[in-house]
């Protein structure tokens, strides 16, 4: 038996009088004088089916999702039936055999984009949701991405490269997946959080330029934007500056959106230093599709008697503001203002609005000087109906305050405009709340001067660099450490021994000691990208097999328990607590969160 010879919407009109088997899904089926007409779905798309049930029984037993090969001549459909908004609209295929290769339960749930569903009985029964038009799309469009990302790659002469996917686990900025070893019991491997020292090590190899479609593992706190398992493109090159891995990295992504949006892309990335990002916009990862850009107001208040700004300016802060536009303002929209601000962050929030005649609505107004007053209006552009909102305070309080407000006020919904940019020039340290430091991207990146770093390393920059599309952040990437002296004052600066270095990244900066060609690369989220593109809000969206925010699959229930067997060969056993708090949330029929 031939199941098929042509997928659906390799019919058109020029098909006329063949005769053709197409394979797939009822998708919906209509019954009209006596005639069954059966749209038959496959993964190109629908076509019509026309069926006399008097002739063929089994058309009478066929229901949604029934999985069928059909045979029958192509013909035109009559006049006033076609169906522009159909690839295969002009014609129908006249049934003379059709075969029930699987019939279908009832579903769960309807499969059309017409449909709100509940997310976890979506993932609950992934495999139908994926049979979805718009989840089908969304496949189609991440695969051609990956295609056209491969395409490009190989036509600049990278090589693909695989790495491992078990290895020493060793500090990429998030906790490690971990495996224990059955052969050597208290031993673990870490899933890769990157492929990032083996990319290193294949430019020590001579490689020199490399990429791989990768699978890596961060056991991180899920956001829409993050998953416990992704897959990344990650690429280095030798001999590369850094405006080399941009213009790279950007013909890339330029060639992904023009595949999946059309079009042609032309103009050159944005690229903004990150002090500027969180000056302008107070993010690393900034939206740059609307304005409301954050303006410094330091010298409009230097004089100021306002003790809410004398104090934050006296004490080193800073007094910035951003133009919310025109906009109702009710002193309850107002209270809702301030509290999202304090959520972000601050003490408080001055909102104000111009009024017909140029005044100030505001509580704050009568603090306020008329050279103050007129100063601020100017220097925020403002127009009659404007909101105003200020904040006063440290420099990285206000940003982040005022970053939030932004981008709840002024971020458009969804993804129909695409904005990238560049942010360079980053910290190369950051500060945690203890006071210790640690690495703004990882401990392996390029101080852009080696003596700025020994000299201060908490305000030192680094040659690391983000890309960044409608305020998600794709990727990351930077000139590496090719000089093992350097490396290890990293480490000494991070406060990393040199006995724990050695022991940790002995292998590792045994290689460096071998000709190591200065180096860098870039890896950016294919998940990540594939949203964008596909205007999701969620990476779970593109992703065929996703884990919920909690981290788990509610169709293979996974984490799951496994066998007291498998846990003796590998050498683990349970503390008590946690049997006692797995037994509980069996109770309860909770999912268990407890540690090995």
């Amino acid at each position: 038996m031939t199941y098929r010879t042509d997928h659906a919407t390799d019919l058109d009109s020029t098909r006329i009088g063949d005769t053709v088997s197409v394979a797939g899904w009822v998708s919906r089926r209509r019954d009209h004088g006596g005639v069954a007409f059966i749209d038959v779905r496959d993964a190109s798309g629908i076509v019509q089916v026309v069926a006399d049930p008097a002739s063929i029984p089994v058309v009478e037993d066929l229901r949604m999702e029934y999985c069928v090969s059909i045979t029958g001549a192509v013909r035109e459909r009559p006049e006033g039936t076609v169906n522009e908004e159909l690839a295969t609209g002009e014609i129908e295929i006249h049934a003379d055999e059709v075969v029930v290769l699987s019939p279908s339960k009832t579903l769960p749930f309807m499969l059309d984009d017409r449909t709100e569903i509940e997310e976890r009985t979506r993932l609950r029964y992934r495999y139908l949701d994926l049979r979805r038009p718009r989840m089908a799309e969304n496949l189609r469009a991440r695969s051609r991405v990956t295609a056209t990302i491969r395409r490009t790659l190989d036509g600049m002469g990278f090589l693909e490269v695989e790495t491992p996917t078990l290895i020493r686990s060793t500090p990429e900025g998030a906790r490690d997946m971990l495996v224990p070893s059955r052969l050597r019991q208290g031993d673990f491997y870490a899933l890769p959080q990157s492929p990032q020292l083996f990319k290193q090590l294949l430019m020590i190899g001579g490689v020199e330029r490399y990429f791989q479609i990768a699978r890596c593992y961060r056991d991180e706190d899920f956001r829409s934007d993050r998953q416990l398992e992704f897959t990344q493109l990650d690429l280095e090159g030798s001999f590369w500056t850094q405006a080399e891995v941009l213009d790279t990295v950007e013909t890339v992504l330029k060639t992904a959106a023009t595949e999946i949006r059309g079009g042609e892309m032309t103009e050159p990335f944005l690229r903004v230093t990150w002090q500027e990002a969180m000056d302008r916009f107070g993010s690393d990862k900034p939206d740059i599709r609307f304005g409301m850009e954050i303006v410094v107001l330091d010298d409009v208040f230097a004089d100021t008697e306002f003790g809410v700004f004398s104090g934050a300016l006296t004490s080193g802060g800073t007094v910035r503001g951003i133009n919310a536009g025109p906009r109702e303002l009710s002193r309850a929209q107002a209270d809702v203002l301030v509290e999202r601000a304090k959520e972000l962050g601050a003490k408080g929030l001055v909102w104000m609005q111009v009024t017909d005649d140029g005044s100030l609505r505001s509580s704050v107004a009568k603090f306020l000087s008329y050279d103050e007053k007129t100063g601020l209006v100017s220097r925020l552009e403002a127009e009659p109906g404007h909101v105003l909102l200020i904040a006063a305070d440290r420099w990285q309080t206000v940003s982040a305050v005022l970053g939030g407000l932004r981008l709840d006020l002024g971020r458009p919904q969804g993804h129909d405009d695409l904005a990238f940019l560049w942010v360079t020039d980053f910290p190369m340290f950051e500060v945690e709340d203890d006071g210790s430091r640690t690495f703004s991207h990882h401990p392996f990146t390029s101080p852009a001067l080696i003596e700025d770093m020994v000299a201060d390393p908490d305000t030192a920059l680094s040659q690391a660099y983000d890309a960044v599309l409608n305020g998600v952040e794709l990727g990351s990437g930077s000139i590496r450490i090719h000089d093992p002296a350097v490396q290890r004052q990293v480490f000494e600066v991070l406060g990393i021994d040199a006995e724990t270095a050695e022991r940790r990244f002995g292998w590792f900066l045994d290689a460096l000691d071998y000709g190591t060609p200065p180096h860098g690369g870039f890896a950016f989220g294919i998940d990540r990208l594939a949203m964008v593109l596909q205007g999701e809000e969620s990476i779970r969206d593109v992703i065929p097999f996703p884990k919920t925010q909690t981290g788990v699959d509610p169709m293979t229930e996974a984490p799951a328990e496994v066998d007291d067997t498998q846990l003796t060969e590998l050498g683990i056993r349970l503390r008590p607590e946690v049997i006692a708090a797995r037994a509980e949330d069996t109770e309860t029929g909770e999912v268990s969160r407890g540690d090995v």
